[in-house]
């Protein structure tokens, strides 16, 4: 693997993309407007450069915004399961991740690789330069030290999750350009390890008011989704407890879920013009002519999974008729903003629904099914229906089905959930062979290829099977 970044040009160019968002938002985030340059070498000496450092994190300038990875994160998983269907076949790249053919020399594919590597550059640097730093305040060397962890926690989360086992970078570039990939056990025991560290150098309290920044509950809430997806039930159910026993978050009506001052939200990364990234990929495109239809659609698998009268249905999907009803993902309402801070929507992370359906699947694989229906419930309370079934009939097996469906309802277009609940499940060559069965393959379709410029620019990357 190849790191093309040199680190104090991306010190460079992302803090001083930041001075712009972190100024914009400074109601939101509450920091100062950081230096325009700064070093490398100085970056972790005062509090101002270091916090500013960390802001990259949060939106880095360079190449490709976080909020455009973090966009393609929800897409390229939508796609690649069985929730979006893309309308415009004119783009072969998107197009092989739909139909699970991608190929290693795809280009979306590599950017997203890319990206994320970028965004770890920066988190590892920080780590190292703030760990080592004599010269900060305490309470915000803990602060940012944490912010770094989980940040790094997160980017190779998802990287484990699309790729498999990845090589886990630190912050000498050289060294990370010629380092093999590490097993997916060995990726999860860093998250693991990052995500607890974490959790003991942040606060429970946000800095700012819109819940901008990562705290100790946001940690503890990707902590519970990595425990369930590493099948640690007790684990799980103990950090979604946690956060839903804070007292800190309550579940928003469907019509305010994503707004910035939402209730539900745990963590949201904001965006200068005030309109989430992962929305503009699903609301851009909307059919003026009577023969042009969205770029992307929700499927009829999701479609016709919602319950009759659900409130998400109501108010997370629109349409619109060109010939055809095509259905599209409304749950962020804006894709774009006249002027900076204008829109009320940022980039939703983590929000407690997901929580909950956690703490549910988790107590449900404990055989607390009455426990596991009581949080299923707690959804569909919000999503204004019926409380599900608890009489003797119900069985472990059918409260699991009924979580997998109230997750691929209630979390769809979020962040790849569908596609990796299929992959944790072992669903996905049953439902996505059925559904495309021409293309899919059960050896190579469940990962991503591993960008062959990376394997040939480093002989210790391996590639995934079947490609």
């Amino acid at each position: 693997m190849k790191i093309k970044y040199d680190l104090t040009k991306v010190l460079l160019i992302c803090i001083g993309s930041m001075a712009v968002v972190f100024s914009s938002c400074k109601k939101s985030l509450e920091l100062d407007a950081p230096l325009n340059k700064i070093d490398a070498s100085t970056a972790y000496t005062t509090d101002a450069t270091a916090t500013a450092a960390i802001g990259a994190l949060y939106n880095y300038g360079i190449y490709n915004s976080f909020s455009t990875w973090l966009a393609n994160v929800s897409l390229l998983g939508g796609i690649s399961s069985d929730e979006i269907h893309f309308s415009y076949t004119t783009t072969p790249a998107i197009s092989e991740f739909e139909n699970n053919l991608i190929t290693p020399a795809n280009g979306t594919n590599g950017t997203f690789w890319g990206s994320a590597y970028a965004e770890l550059l920066v988190a590892n640097a920080a780590i190292t330069g703030i760990g080592a730093s004599n010269t900060l305040t305490p309470s915000v060397k803990s602060q940012l030290l944490g912010e770094a962890k989980f940040f790094r926690a997160f980017v190779n989360f998802y990287l484990v999750n699309y790729y498999g086992g990845v090589p886990l970078t630190g912050s000498d570039p050289l060294t990370s350009a010629t380092l093999p990939r590490s097993t997916t056990a060995q990726v999860y025991a860093s998250i693991i390890s990052d995500l607890k560290e974490a959790q003991t150098l942040l606060p429970v309290a946000y800095v700012g008011t819109l819940k901008s920044r990562v705290n100790q509950h946001a940690v503890t809430a990707l902590l519970a989704r990595v425990y369930l997806y590493q099948k640690d039930y007790v684990n799980a159910e103990a950090m979604a407890t946690a956060v839903i026993g804070s007292g800190t978050y309550t579940m928003a009506t469907t019509n305010s879920v994503f707004m910035n001052t939402s209730t539900e939200t745990i963590l949201q990364f904001a965006t200068y013009y005030g309109y989430s990234a992962v929305a503009s990929s699903y609301r851009t495109a909307i059919a003026t002519a009577t023969t042009v239809p969205p770029n992307y659609t929700l499927t009829t698998s999701v479609v016709n999974s919602f319950d009759a009268g659900d409130n998400r249905k109501i108010n997370w999907v629109d349409s619109t008729v060109s010939g055809t009803k095509f259905y599209r993902i409304n749950k962020y309402k804006l894709y774009t903003a006249a002027t900076a801070g204008a829109g009320n929507e940022f980039n939703v992370i983590l929000r407690l629904a997901e929580q909950y359906l956690i703490r549910a699947e988790a107590r449900a694989q404990q055989n607390n099914l009455n426990g596991a229906a009581s949080d299923v419930n707690v959804i569909r309370t919000r999503a204004g229906l019926a409380n599900l079934s608890t009489t003797a009939t119900a069985t472990q097996t059918s409260i699991l089905a009924a979580i997998a469906k109230e997750r691929k309802v209630e979390l769809f277009g979020e962040l790849g959930h569908r596609w990796f609940d299929l992959l944790r499940t072992g669903q996905a060559n049953t439902v996505l062979s059925a559904m495309k069965p021409t293309t899919w393959n059960a050896t190579r379709s469940v990962l991503f290829p591993i960008p062959d410029q990376q394997v040939q620019q480093n002989p210790a990357l391996t590639q995934n099977p079947g490609y």
